[in-house]
Order: C-alpha cells, then structure tokens, then sequence
C-alpha cells in the first residue's frame, strides 16, 4: 500500500470513529481561552501531587487576553491530607497523569473552578460584599451525602430534619468555616460520589492538611472575601507545579 492511500485509510478511520463515537472527546488544552470571561483569578500552586502546603496568588485583568496582574502578595494554604486529585471543572475531567478525585478520599480538586457563594457566620464581618455571601448558622448545612439529590449542594434547613444520611454543618465550634466560599467542582453536572463540599476556607493551623478544601490564615481569607467580585466571574486554578507549567498557555493563566 503506497503512502498516500494509507494517509487515506487512517484519516478515514479517525472520521469513522469520531462520527460513531468511538475516538475519544477532544480536551480543552487548546483554541478555547477556558478564562476568557473571568476578570479575577486565584492561583493556586503544589510542588507535587501528594503535597499538603501550597500557595495562593491572587491575580486581576481588565479583559480577556489583558494581562493578569498579581494581586497583594502570596499567601500559604493547606491542601487535603492526600494532597491532590483531578477534579471536575470547566477544565472537564483528568487532563493527565494524577490521581481522580472521589468521595472521602482526602484530596483537593485540581484544575480549573468557578467560585460560588461566599458564607460566614456574621457576615457584617465582610461588610460591602461583591459576590452572594450565605449566613453559616445552625441551619445552613452541605449535603455529601452522594445518595441524595441534594448532594454537592448547600440547603438551608429551617431547623427541621432533611432528607439526607450525611451533611456539613456550616456552623463549627472550630471556626474553620467562620469564612469561606464554594468552589464549584463536580457541580454542573453534579457527579454521585465525584466529590462534594469542596470551600476555600478558614485553616485549623498553618501545616494542618484538610479533608479536601484549600484553607488558610483567617485574614488572608477575610481579605480574599472582600476582593471576590462576582461580577468579574472569579476562578481557582490548583495545579501541581509541572501541570501548571503544561496547561499554562492554554488556559492563558499568569506566569
């Protein structure tokens, strides 16, 4: 068989497989800017996978395909106990070696993540707030029961029962979730047992590693809650370092 026409079976075959659904799905890690509506950025970078400690840079831009700027100085953060796992976000699934976020494995989200609601338990601690800010009282609770249709979802319970067999309590003694925001992986859609309840918040101590969120001092989260504009759609990026470096001009992120 000459070369051009085993050019011509290949390409045939990969246009079979596409149009059956046998070639696997493209990933975003070229040709779509996954930042491109997003004026405020959080950056969030580990040496490794299996790393606990990492630090947070905060990062703004006047427009798209503007260049991010750094925000303040780096601050540390904690990380799961089992460090880090490919997380679902607007990035999609795994892009790479690493292990995959579950349910109850330890591991914090990587990737990349819109932000959700901000909470805290008085939020006239926040004051003049840019982003939607729950009230953590006795009845705001996130469900991570994977069972539930609630699961990955904070409910406000009016005091009575749900309908649930596990969820956070949004109100601790500890004050870890005095302050914190939802980091909106595994929740369009929403995966059973992908992973729940995933804050940026309040950390325990500096060194003390997470169930999964990413936490760090009271005022470098006090001060992250009243930068947050949701009007400028802000993202976490948490990488390790050498996924970092390989996803970096594709998801246009800041050197």
């Amino acid at each position: 068989m000459g070369k051009p026409l085993k050019v011509f079976v290949l390409s045939a075959l990969l246009c079979l497989g596409f149009l059956f659904g046998c070639a696997p799905k493209a990933l975003p890690l070229g040709g779509e800017d996954l930042t491109a509506s997003s004026r405020q950025l959080l950056l969030v970078v580990a040496e490794d996978w299996t790393y606990t400690e990492a630090s947070l840079q905060r990062f703004e831009r006047s427009g798209a395909g503007a260049e991010w700027m750094r925000v303040g100085a780096p601050v540390a953060v904690s990380l799961g106990r089992s460090g880090l796992g490919w997380g679902r976000g607007l990035h999609g699934l795994a892009l790479g070696a690493g292990p995959v976020k579950r349910e109850g494995d330890g591991r914090a989200p990587a990737g990349l993540f819109a932000l959700g609601d901000g909470f805290a338990q008085d939020p006239t601690e926040v004051g003049a707030a840019k982003m939607p800010l729950l009230r953590a009282d006795k009845n705001l609770v996130c469900v991570d029961d994977a069972a539930s249709p609630l699961y990955n979802q904070f409910v406000n319970t009016g005091g009575k029962p749900g309908g649930w067999t596990s969820a956070e309590n949004m109100l601790r003694a500890d004050g870890q979730y005095r302050l914190g925001a939802f980091v909106r992986h595994n929740s369009t859609p929403v995966t059973p047992g992908a992973g729940s309840c995933i804050f940026l918040h309040i950390w325990k101590g500096r060194g003390v590693a997470t169930s999964g969120c990413t936490s760090m001092a009271a005022q470098n989260m006090l001060a992250l809650l009243r930068w947050l504009d949701a009007g400028k759609a802000p993202l976490l990026a948490q990488l390790p370092r050498k996924d970092y470096e390989r996803l970096r001009t594709a998801w246009r992120l800041p050197q």
